[in-house]
């Protein structure tokens, strides 16, 4: 069992809710409550539960307020480009034994700082917390303790694992773990279409290409050695997967991830001046 202090999520969507979902889980006790806001009826309303507060903008216009009373641990969950309003709004509102973590890619502890008196820290989790197994990396700010970032590591662990860098290290964390899973999609649905190509059907491409990802991470997962002795022992020499391997490697695979990732890290720095 898990014991958190009272938190409140200020928007909670895709990356928030999948956070509330393990926040929910019936291993974790949260003292003092949850409380969730977004902006509509329509989106606030699902959130709602016996452990779970969920106030929608549109309907009550002090929700942030609401959610924010008595909150001990506060998560951003907006975009990148609403966060510098958002704590402008409510940095008056927010108690000041609070620890905010914003989840947005870009924004700087810098900026947190400047508009809020309290600790900051910054947080990168990835999609599949929705079913608890996340990466998430955390890193402190210039006012946190090592206890504020174990309380924020405490909460994130509720759905996957945590990864502690430094903040010059949690952009370059989005573009691997953050933006990692659409990455994984984006080869499934690449090969998926190879094999329907091949004669398959779209249900057959499905079992499997999905089956291969899965079973592939789970027995990297269970292996005592890396991806690439498990690669090695796929591929015959002389054989189909050699072949196959070859014309990957020639379209240079790892020039294309350099390239992927370092735009990834340009945008997050894009989104740092910005902010």
């Amino acid at each position: 069992m898990l014991s958190l202090p009272s938190i409140a999520i200020l928007g909670t969507g895709s990356m928030g809710g999948a956070i509330l979902s393990g926040l929910v889980h019936p291993s974790v006790t949260v003292d003092g409550g949850i409380r969730v806001t977004n902006r509509t009826v329509a989106k606030a309303r699902p959130l709602a539960s016996a452990k779970v507060e969920s106030f929608a903008l549109e309907e009550t216009p002090d929700a942030n307020a609401r959610a924010l009373a008595g909150a001990r641990l506060v998560i951003l969950g907006v975009k990148p480009y609403m966060v510098a309003d958002l704590l402008r709004e409510v940095a008056p509102l927010i108690e000041p034994d609070a620890v905010v973590v914003s989840v947005a890619a870009g924004i700087t502890i810098a900026t947190m700082e400047s508009l809020v008196s309290g600790v900051v820290l910054r947080a990168m989790p990835n999609t599949p917390a929705v079913v608890g197994r996340a990466v998430t990396g955390l890193a402190g700010g210039t006012r946190s303790t090592p206890e504020d970032v174990a309380l924020a590591k405490a909460m994130f662990e509720t759905v996957g694992a945590v990864i502690e860098v430094p903040e010059e290290k949690i952009d370059a964390v989005s573009t691997i773990s953050g933006s990692g899973p659409a990455y994984v999609f984006y080869l499934i649905e690449e090969l998926t279409r190879a094999a329907i190509d091949l004669g398959f059907t779209a249900e057959e491409a499905a079992v499997m290409v999905n089956g291969t990802f899965l079973g592939a991470s789970e027995l990297l997962a269970a292996s005592d050695v890396g991806p690439a002795e498990l690669r090695r022992r796929v591929t015959s020499p002389h054989g189909t997967t050699e072949r196959a391997i070859e014309v990957m490697q020639s379209a240079d695979f790892k020039g294309v991830f350099d390239r992927a990732t370092a735009a990834a890290l340009a945008r997050a720095k894009e989104l740092a001046a910005a902010g």
